[in-house]
This record gives C-alpha cells, sequence and structure tokens, in this order.
C-alpha cells in the first residue's frame, strides 16, 4: 500500500531498487573493461591508451563526486522518487550517446554526464528502502538491492566480451530506459512525505560540516567503505602488475578483465552473507568486524601466494571478494546513521566519496612501491584503510534496532 511500512523484502521498491543498482554497477565495470578498445576504436594506441583512460576514468570520477552531493540534497529537498527518474534518466542518454561518439572530447563529456547520473543510484535508493521497510526487515531490503547490483559487474564484462564496445554501451543504457519505465509503480518514502508537511530544513550539505558531531559521524561512515575500493582500486584493477615479475611473479598472463569478474562474483556472495550476517546477529557493527577480519585474512593470503599459477590467483581474488563484499551494510548504517531531513544526502555522497578515495589510495599506492615494493606497498596502504576502517566501526552507532522516523537539528 502506498506509503505504508512493509516487513516483505521483495517488494516493488526494492526490486526496482536493486535493478537500479544493477544498471549502475554495469556501466562502472563496462568502462573499465571496454577502455582500451573503445579508445583503439577512436585511433588512439600504445601509452596513450593507458593515459587518456585513467583521465576519462578521473572525469567520471569528479562527475559521480558532484553527483552524489546533488542527488542527495535534491533527494532531501525534493524527494526519493523524483531522483530515481532523474539518475536514471541522464545515464541512459549519456551510455546511448557514449555508443556514438566520433572523438576524444565527446569521450570526456558523456563520461561526466554519466558518473554525474550514476552518482544518485544507490545512496537514494537505499535511503527509499530503508523508510520504507522496518527495522528488523530493512536490512533484508537493502542486501538485496547491493547483492544484485554487484551482479551488474558480471553482466558488464559478458556483454563486453560477447559484442563490439559501442553495442555494450547501448545495451546500458536500454537497461536504464527499461527500468525508467518500471519505476513509474514506485511510490515515495511515507517519511519523507510526512517530512514535507513541516517547516524543517532539508538537504543542508553544509551542515554536516558546521556541527563537529555530525561531521565526525560523516567522516567515519566514509572511512568504514575505504577498504572496498582500496581492494578494487589496487589488488583488482593493477592485479597485472601486482601478479606480475615485479610483485608475486604469478605464471601465466593476467587478464584485469577476468580479475574483476572473478572479484565481483565473490563480492556478490559476500554482499549477502554479510546483510543476513547482519540480520542474523541483529548488529550491523558485528557483521562488519567479523568481515573486516576476513579481509584482512584473505589479503594476507593473496600477498604470500608467489609463484602460483594464473588461475589459482583468479580464485584468491574470487575469495578476496567475499569478505570486501560488505558494500549492503556500509550503506545501510550509513544510511541509519542520520534523520529523514539528511538522510539521502549522507546515503548518497558516503559511497561517491568512498570511491573518490581510491585517487588517494592508488596515489598512495603508487608513491610507496619505489621504496617498498608493490607487494609491500599494497599491504601498507592496506593496513592503514582497514585500521581506519575498524576505527570507525568500533566508535559508530549500533543501528539495527533504530527507528528512523526523526530529523536532524539545524
Amino acid at each position: 500500500m502506498k506509503n505504508s511500512i512493509t516487513k516483505n523484502p521483495l517488494n516493488i521498491i526494492v526490486i526496482v531498487a536493486a535493478l537500479g543498482y544493477f544498471v549502475d554497477i554495469y556501466d562502472l565495470i563496462l568502462f573499465s573493461i571496454v577502455r582500451v578498445k573503445s579508445l583503439n576504436g577512436l585511433g588512439i594506441t600504445g601509452d596513450m591508451n593507458k593515459t587518456i583512460g585513467l583521465n576519462l576514468l578521473n572525469t567520471q570520477m569528479i562527475g559521480m563526486l558532484l553527483g552524489g552531493i546533488i542527488w542527495g540534497v535534491l533527494g532531501d529537498k525534493k524527494g526519493r522518487l523524483s531522483v530515481l527518474f532523474g539518475t536514471i534518466l541522464l545515464y541512459s542518454v549519456a551510455n546511448i550517446a557514449n555508443g556514438m561518439i566520433t572523438n576524444l572530447n565527446q569521450y570526456y563529456i558523456l563520461r561526466f554526464f554519466a558518473g554525474l547520473g550514476l552518482a544518485g543510484e544507490l545512496g537514494v535508493g537505499i535511503t527509499l528502502v530503508s523508510e520504507v521497510m522496518t527495522k528488523e526487515s530493512r536490512g533484508y531490503g537493502t542486501t538485496i538491492v547491493a547483492g544484485m547490483g554487484i551482479v551488474g559487474a558480471v553482466a558488464g564484462y559478458i556483454v563486453a566480451e560477447s559484442f563490439d564496445w559501442r553495442v555494450a554501451y547501448y545495451v546500458g543504457g536500454a537497461l536504464g530506459l527499461a527500468l525508467l519505465v518500471l519505476r513509474i509503480t514506485v511510490y515515495e518514502s511515507g517519511m519523507f512525505s510526512k517530512l514535507k508537511e513541516t517547516s524543517v530544513k532539508r538537504g543542508n550539505f553544509l551542515s554536516l560540516f558546521t556541527n563537529k558531531k555530525r561531521f565526525g559521524k560523516f567522516i567515519r561512515c566514509i572511512l568504514v567503505g575505504v577498504p572496498v575500493w582500496y581492494v578494487i582500486g589496487v589488488l583488482v584493477s593493477f592485479s597485472d602488475k601486482i601478479g606480475g615479475v615485479n610483485g608475486l611473479n604469478i605464471i601465466g598472463k593476467i587478464e584485469v578483465s577476468k580479475a574483476v569478474m572473478y572479484h565481483y562474483i565473490g563480492a556478490s556472495i559476500g554482499t549477502f552473507v554479510t546483510g543476513l550476517l547482519s540480520q542474523w546477529l541483529k548488529s550491523r557493527r558485528k557483521a562488519l568486524f567479523l568481515v573486516l577480519t576476513g579481509l584482512i585474512i584473505s589479503l594476507a593470503w593473496c600477498y604470500a601466494s608467489t609463484g602460483i599459477e594464473v588461475n589459482r590467483f583468479y580464485l584468491i581474488l574470487f575469495v578476496v571478494g567475499i569478505p570486501n563484499g560488505f558494500w549492503s551494510v556500509f550503506v545501510t548504517i550509513a544510511s541509519e546513521q542520520f534523520g529523514t531531513n539528511l538522510r539521502a544526502t549522507v546515503t548518497t555522497t558516503v559511497p561517491n566519496f568512498v570511491r573518490g578515495t581510491t585517487v588517494l589510495i592508488t596515489m598512495a599506492f603508487t608513491y610507496l612501491s619505489t621504496p617498498f615494493g608493490l607487494i609491500g606497498s599494497a599491504a601498507t596502504v592496506g593496513s592503514v584503510v582497514i585500521l581506519l576502517s575498524f576505527l570507525s566501526v568500533y566508535t559508530l552507532e549500533e543501528t539495527y534496532h533504530k527507528e528512523l522516523d526523526y530529523t536532524e537539528p539545524g
């Protein structure tokens, strides 16, 4: 029923939000997979291909950082539902146009707008799911959203390997437009509808920085999720280098696209495992402590595995993905930390700020690789980000039983 609270984790809002995140991750991974092919198609080869590919990725990331703020604020000011329509429409049009590009300038512009559109999918979707489900069941709903979304990475790999890169972009855009039609069936959060009738100020992004307690909570929410993108941005994205002769000396050629696929299959399983753990333990924090411990163990195994065969290396990346799949609980705990008037702002900006830390992480990894070597550098950076995540989880409020129908003071 419209504006009602439900216990059913397979309600239409959860399904539509999950499909939205599926499309979100499909595109994020798709660009990494087709980057070389698409730039070759535009006549850019050799070292320039790698340099321009990194610049395009950073351009998309800038779009996501800005989009995280814009869509989050709009989600609190105008409503969760209107943002879900706007994000997917912008992303879909940008992706379809991306398949038609003829020069590099067009690629830069469309990657920026695709990033801008993608930025709102997960945060606003999780916000809406959290607000339409009971406190006892919302963890199941957010787990389904994040778990189904990560499957989009596998779909992106399959489509990119099976079709021309332009077709792969068309498929992403078409999926988005199909989802846009399905979203007609989604209803607005009752909490937000009630909030609209009051004079409470909504979506004030700057208020996250003007209150010391609120700012500290916001930063800690970000730090909780940084290990996820450390693994993706360093171990997986640089798997060919880490596994090379100057690193683990893996036997056989490492294909980064395969490394991404195997890791995300593990992460998809891990998303459901972590989400279910948080429900069974009735604690977000306990679940996060367990998976972070598992991440330390699996990374230690990975960095100690020298001279192994390439398929075994892929297997290890899959195993690392399981404890690294705590994205659903990370985003859920961020959503549950703040009131209804700031919830969409926080839940949308936090995951995009985490993605943005990839730039700092890869810079640190590159800088330390000279004195420490590739493995020493990766292990050092990983130790720091996981320690900060542990400390952040320890100091954040347990939110499993928390009622979300409240507002933040001005």
